[in-house]
């Protein structure tokens, strides 16, 4: 047994999980404190790890032209657990990674019980951590429990700020009428473990879409408590009918885009609009409705879900829902290594440090435990170059903006990564015989730039932060 003393993580979801494995990896033992099932959330069904309560959905794998696969590749390269059963329990997804989602958590799960230097403790860590825990990480992701959560905010000053997720329903794959659906990805693209027939497509003329986006505006909504009334949601996850009232035609170039697909039962003519279901488990029997995270209240959303053509018969394994989310102001209250200001041995990990998405979560918590691994150690580390995913993701949360011109609210808001957050390039995108390139093929040629240079960045701060491997 190691003598180190032990590295407490709080929280078991994906960031806490990848966290208490990169340390027990690296050679430090580690609790994991999680307290399902002894107290419950509004959002889990299980008393499983890294559990997934919304999509299935790790988003797209090309670590070429888009930044959440190259934060992918990235994880991968730091020997992440969550990228590790995510391939070990991928389904079809076109070009992007989904997974079934219990032999997922179920893998995670029985991986970290199986670890020398990993213990699991169940229950709920009340209040401030115990000041015998000489190093904590908090990853209690947007549902951390309020006497924790008080706690922290006491520390800081700050007030609690918060945002609404939704989540999306899943329905039975035998109830989709398939004499009227097709199985079809978005411009046959063959993603991981697909085929290029990885989604099941329902069609809507252009009487169908208004007479559904009639029924999602003006259907009953769940409401919201007094102290949720101004709580923003997050861009990256608007329910439907908030993206139906923002304009008639908002979804048909959103979630419901008819573009890049061809209606076998009449090729000729191209949808109106055009909803996409993804495989949702392994065995194929569950899919979930892409981009279809609601609030409508359970009455209604079957009501409402059945105008879409294929799906008049559909029996829903989940409904769709709100869960509140929580987030601290990262930039003024975490230094460069996510440690608190106000109490260093305190470090915060996935979506409470404000970024947005399961994979943002893990690589926050992949770093935090890292970081956290290397001080127990007493091995420097330095920081990640901002070139790279993941260095990019953590400079926004950590140096985000912070103070805004005026009195409103804060400007540093939750974010998924993307090319936006990363340093421009020091040279334009040419072609071969050296001619600027324009148009599609300028940022085609950006992105691949991008990601060469992230590559390169990551290898070389590897071969200068290597931690120690602990036996497997």
């Amino acid at each position: 047994m190691s003598s180190l003393q032990p590295i407490h993580v709080i929280g078991g979801g994906l960031a806490g999980s990848e966290a208490a494995w990169q340390i027990a990896q690296a050679g430090v033992p580690v609790i994991l404190h999680e307290m399902r099932p002894v107290r419950g959330t509004d959002a889990h069904k299980t008393d499983g790890l890294a559990e997934l309560v919304c999509s299935n959905s790790f988003r797209s794998d090309d670590a070429e032209a888009n930044a959440v696969g190259l934060l992918h590749q990235e994880m991968r390269s730091l020997g992440s657990l969550i990228m590790a059963k995510g391939d070990a329990n991928q389904v079809p997804a076109g070009g992007a990674l989904a997974v079934d989602r219990d032999g997922f958590s179920n893998a995670v799960t029985a991986t970290l019980e199986a670890h020398p230097l990993v213990t699991i403790e169940r229950g709920e860590v009340a209040g401030l951590p115990p000041e015998d825990w000489s190093s904590v990480i908090v990853a209690t992701g947007p549902l951390t429990s309020p006497a924790l959560a008080q706690a922290v905010l006491g520390l800081t000053g700050e007030k609690e700020l918060a945002f609404f997720d939704a989540i999306a329903p899943i329905v039975y794959r035998e109830s989709i009428n398939m004499d009227v659906a097709w199985f079809q990805s978005r411009y046959d693209k063959v993603g991981p473990g697909g085929t290029g027939k990885d989604y099941i497509n329902c069609p809507m003329t252009k009487e169908q879409y208004d007479a559904f986006i009639d029924a999602l505006i003006t259907g009953d909504k769940t409401d919201f408590k007094e102290w949720e009334a101004n709580t923003p949601y997050f861009d990256g996850c608007l329910p439907i009918e908030v993206m139906a009232e923002r304009g008639r035609e908002t979804l048909r170039h959103g979630p419901m885009k008819p573009v890049g697909l061809t209606d076998p039962n009449n090729p000729d003519k191209k949808p109106y609009a055009i909803v996409q279901l993804r495989q949702d488990n392994a065995l194929g029997t569950l899919f979930n409705m892409v981009g279809f995270q609601t609030k409508l209240k359970y009455g209604v959303q079957g009501n409402v879900f059945r105008m879409i053509p294929g799906l008049e018969n559909a029996e829903f394994a989940r409904l769709g829902g709100l869960h509140r989310n929580t987030y601290l102001n990262s930039p003024k209250l975490l230094d460069n290594t996510l440690r608190l200001r106000a109490m260093p041995r305190l470090r915060f990990a996935g979506q409470i440090t404000g970024c947005e998405g399961y994979v943002e979560s893990a690589a926050v918590g992949l770093m935090t435990g890292r970081f956290a691994a290397a001080e127990r150690l007493g091995r420097p580390i330095d920081p990640l170059p901002s070139t790279t995913a993941l260095g990019a993701l953590i400079n926004h949360i950590t140096g985000g903006h912070i103070e805004t011109i005026d009195e409103g609210p804060r400007s540093f808001q939750p974010m998924n990564v993307n090319f936006g957050l990363f340093p421009l390039l020091e040279f334009s995108p040419k072609d071969e015989n050296g001619k600027r390139l324009r148009g599609p093929a300028k940022a085609v040629a950006k992105k691949r730039a991008l990601t060469d240079r992230a590559r390169a960045d990551l290898a070389a701060w590897m071969a200068k932060s290597a931690l120690p491997a602990a036996a497997e």
